[in-house]
C-alpha cells in the first residue's frame, strides 16, 4: 500500500529529529568559548600564571581569569560546573625547570587542575574576564557570587583560577581544557576544601550536557615557535 505524501513528510521529520537527539544516557553538547583565543591555538599570556622572560626563563604573569561563555544547558539543568585542567603535567618533576635537561615528550603525564568552580547558578552562561582571578594573589575556597571555588593544584590553599605555568624545559606544549558541565543538581555534595578528583567523582551520574575548548601554552621558546598563533 502506498503512503501519502503527508505521511512521508512526517516520517522524514521524525527520523531527522531522532538522528539529531542525543542517545539515551549520553550527555548533550554545550558550545564553550573563551575570549581571545580559538580552539587549538595559543592561550594569551594575560591569562598565564607564568610568562616567558628574557632572563631566568619565566616571570610572574597577570593571571587574569579569561571570559568564558557556554550555550544554555538542556531541560533539567540545575547548575553548572566549570573546570580548567592541564592534562600534560609530568607525573614526575625530577627534571622540571632544570638547566641542561629536557622533559621528553614521551614521559608519563597526569592532570593538573587550574580552576574549579561548582554550583554555578543555572541562570549563568558566562563568566566575565577577571571575575574569578585578577592577579597573582591567592583566592579563598568557598562560596562566591558566581559559584563555589575549589582548591586548585598549586597548593598552599590556592583556590579558583590560576593560569598556565608549565615547566620551561618541557618538549611539548601543554593542553589546557576549559570544561563546562551542565548538571541536574543545584548543589554538589562536596567537602569544604574540595579538589579536582572530588569534582570528577561528584558529577558522575549528574551530567546532562558538557563541552570544552582546548588551548595551548608553553614557556619553552623552541616549542613556541612551532605553535599556531
Amino acid at each position: 500500500m502506498a503512503c501519502s505524501p503527508r505521511l512521508l513528510v512526517l516520517a522524514a521529520v521524525l527520523l531527522a529529529a531522532a538522528a539529531s537527539a542525543p542517545a539515551a544516557g549520553v550527555p548533550a553538547t554545550l558550545t564553550v568559548a573563551v575570549d581571545r583565543f580559538q580552539a587549538g591555538h595559543v592561550i594569551p599570556q594575560v591569562y598565564g600564571f607564568c610568562v616567558p622572560a628574557a632572563t631566568g626563563h619565566t616571570a610572574p604573569g597577570r593571571n587574569v581569569s579569561p571570559a568564558i561563555s557556554w550555550s544554555r544547558g538542556p531541560a533539567g539543568t540545575a547548575s553548572y560546573a566549570v573546570v580548567v585542567v592541564d592534562t600534560d603535567v609530568p607525573a614526575m618533576f625530577t627534571d622540571a625547570d632544570k638547566e641542561g635537561r629536557v622533559i621528553a615528550a614521551g614521559v608519563k603525564r597526569r592532570p593538573f587542575y587550574h580552576g574549579l568552580l561548582v554550583d554555578v547558578p543555572r541562570s549563568r552562561t558566562a563568566l566575565a574576564q577577571g571575575e574569578d582571578s585578577k592577579d597573582g594573589a591567592g583566592k579563598p575556597a568557598g562560596p562566591t557570587a558566581h559559584g563555589v571555588r575549589g582548591l586548585n593544584d598549586f597548593g598552599g590553599g590556592r583556590a579558583g583560577y590560576d593560569g598556565p605555568c608549565p615547566p620551561w624545559n618541557d618538549a611539548i606544549a601543554h593542553r589546557y581544557h576549559f570544561q563546562v558541565y551542565a548538571l541536574d543538581v543545584a548543589h554538589l555534595p562536596l567537602p569544604a576544601n574540595f579538589a579536582g578528583p572530588d569534582v570528577v567523582r561528584a558529577i558522575r551520574g549528574h551530567v546532562v550536557a558538557r563541552g570544552e575548548i582546548v588551548g595551548l601554552y608553553t614557556l619553552n621558546p623552541d616549542v613556541a615557535r612551532m605553535l599556531p598563533p
